[in-house]
């Protein structure tokens, strides 16, 4: 059983916030940062394809590409570590094959076994009509990590941001992936909110628990 409570899990959420200024000296240590990049691979999703890359930029260079890109917002460059959330552009047998092949290896088992599933994803993904808006699909999962990435930091007491301000086709450029398969969608800034960040000490704004969640009886 977790030693880790509920109302520690509560007194985290409450904690947390979109940090505006991050400390910009003082870095994540690499223990917490390790674990925080597990989580991100122990993200969810559906069918368990993981249509994604994270890229984890702490290269201040690099940082001051992506700035003008990102509304110029400081907390790309002030941040420790960066995380470009890429989501796959297209899915194709080629990709069922590759996770149906991971599967066998993980779990010691033959591809003959997954046939039916396989056939069950290609039905749907790559065949069906869903794979006219697959693009969107995969950007749904990207959302799924970012959710990830923000409670899992919460919990280790790191602070984040999750950046949607950015321009994803001219990410896409400095980063150099446009032709990967894989296309910018989100980012987040992880590191330690500065003393002076006024927003840290203001109320955190949520709609009554009454007025959006229902429990049906």
């Amino acid at each position: 059983m977790s030693t880790f409570s509920s109302q520690d899990l509560l007194t985290q959420m409450k904690w947390r916030y979109a940090v505006k200024k991050f400390e910009e000296q003082k870095k994540i240590p690499p223990p917490l940062w390790n674990a925080l990049e597990e989580c991100l691979v122990l993200t969810p999703s559906s069918y368990g394809l993981q249509p994604w890359k994270f890229l984890v930029i702490t290269e201040p260079t690099l940082k001051e590409k992506l700035l003008p890109l990102s509304w110029n917002q400081k907390q790309v460059v002030d941040c420790s570590h960066y995380v470009v959330f890429l989501a796959k552009t297209d899915i194709t047998e080629t990709d069922i094959d590759r996770f149906i092949a991971r599967t066998c290896e993980v779990r010691h088992t033959a591809v003959e076994s997954l046939a039916g599933y396989k056939k069950m994803m290609m039905t749907d993904l790559v065949s069906g009509p869903r794979h006219a808006t697959i693009t969107h699909w995969a950007t749904n999962q990207i959302y799924l990590a970012l959710g990830n990435l923000l409670t899992s930091a919460a919990v280790l007491g790191v602070d984040a941001c999750p950046m949607e301000g950015l321009e994803p086709e001219k990410y896409d450029k400095v980063l150099n992936v446009q032709d990967s398969g894989y296309a910018t969608r989100v980012a987040c800034a992880l590191g330690y909110r500065a003393e002076n960040d006024k927003h840290a000490r203001s109320a955190k704004v949520r709609f009554k628990k009454e007025d959006v969640l229902v429990l049906l009886k």
